[in-house]
């Protein structure tokens, strides 16, 4: 573990400088590195060596990005995919075989959920899932094939908290490698490992990024389980291009002041849209009406960027508010520096059936709102005239 805090750690975790003496980390952009001769060559390819081969297995861009997450996850290894769901699926796929069973929260990312119930009972891979209130069920899901336990915390998009310590103890009585997706925490806010994960996923493509510029992914967490996942990326090829890894390890260097005024602006944007007539119901993790809210406390430092919300009058009115928003971006994506308004029922979770959107939080009249870095006025001067038109 680095002695540094976080906020030092992020800027100052770079690769070693060239005989340029460059103060900003420089752009690697080749495909292959050479060899010195034929035993280099060999060495290298037996693993006897560690160093750059091909830009698939590493890169020194990569590298960087990928070390500066696991000193601000606390995590042993890791590897850098090329998109978040890429991250999601590798790591899955590197630990599971066929006839393997997955316990999972209900409340995961629209596309993960495609996964566990499209693609993976393909593989006779079967999934067994828990809601946010039955977390008390979780044992009796178990099975003796039973391999990972997997969540998200704050769910996506209802921003619900789940306990992960009690989870991580779940997990280890049961023997499970347990998996926490923290992209809507980031390492700033939270750090499952220290909860008891043993990996923990990021789609670097949201607050990490942070501009809407990039696609990226990591996984990190134990040694031993993370060579299983470089393994398997080396030979499937999702790995993270250096131009993009170059632009993510830039982005971590302002990551905490960036989220802090996230935050900042989401409390916000939360205390107006709860005290608004014309909002049914608010859920933020640090709104003290969160019914988790204690527990978000606990396990992190901040309440994150992201708010739902429903406006009374259902869809329709919802649809109404969302098209009268004036500087608000309509768009799946966030932890972009401009505000985002999302209705998740229609874009990210629309493959889900109506009973299973229900069963996580997500009504129809949902709306999800990425708070950017727009002046925290402005934000709420928006929110406030496309609801006058509810």
């Amino acid at each position: 573990m680095s002695s540094n805090k976080f906020e030092t750690d992020a800027i100052r975790t770079q690769m070693e400088r060239s005989e340029f003496l460059e103060h900003s980390t420089p752009l690697h952009l080749t495909s292959s590195f050479i060899f010195e001769d034929a035993e280099d060559m060999r060495a290298s390819f037996a693993e006897e060596k560690q160093r750059n081969i091909y830009s698939r297995f590493t890169n020194p861009n990569t590298s960087e990005f990928i070390d500066k997450m696991c000193k601000l996850e606390g995590a042993e290894s890791g590897y850098a995919f090329a998109t978040g769901m890429a991250a999601v699926f590798s790591t899955f796929a590197a630990l599971l075989n066929a006839g393997d069973h997955i316990v999972s929260a209900r409340s995961i990312f629209g596309s993960t959920n495609t996964l566990f119930t499209k693609f993976f009972p393909k593989w006779n891979i079967e999934t067994s899932y828990f809601k946010i209130d039955e977390v008390d069920q979780i044992e009796s899901l178990i099975q003796p094939n039973t391999k990972i336990l997997y969540l998200e915390s704050p769910t996506n998009p209802a921003v619900d908290i789940l306990d992960l310590e009690l989870l991580g103890q779940i997990a280890k009585k049961h023997h499970l490698i347990y998996i926490v997706d923290n992209c809507f925490a980031t390492p700033y806010l939270q750090n499952p490992i220290k909860f008891g994960a043993d990996l923990v996923i990021h789609s670097a493509t949201k607050l990490i990024d942070g501009q809407g510029r990039v696609l990226g992914g990591a996984t990190v967490g134990r040694a031993d389980l993370i060579r299983e996942i470089y393994l398997f990326s080396r030979n499937t090829g999702p790995a993270l291009s250096p131009f993009n890894a170059w632009i993510l390890s830039k982005s971590l260097e302002t990551l905490g002041v960036r989220v802090d005024r996230h935050c900042d602006n989401a409390l916000k944007v939360a205390e107006f849209l709860e005290s608004h007539e014309k909002v049914a119901l608010v859920k933020y993790p640090f709104l003290k009406s969160h019914p988790q809210y204690e527990l978000a406390k606990n396990q992190m430092k901040q309440g994150g960027n992201v708010v739902a919300f429903e406006v009374k009058g259902g869809i329709e009115a919802g649809r109404q508010f969302l098209n009268h928003l004036k500087m608000l971006s309509l768009s799946a994506n966030l932890g972009d520096t401009r505000s985002i308004a999302t209705h998740p029922a229609s874009t990210t979770h629309s493959k889900l059936s109506e009973s299973e959107r229900l069963e996580t939080g997500i009504s129809d009249g949902l709306v999800r709102i990425s708070v950017g870095l727009e002046h925290g006025d402005d934000i709420i001067a928006d929110l406030k005239q496309a609801l006058e038109y509810v």
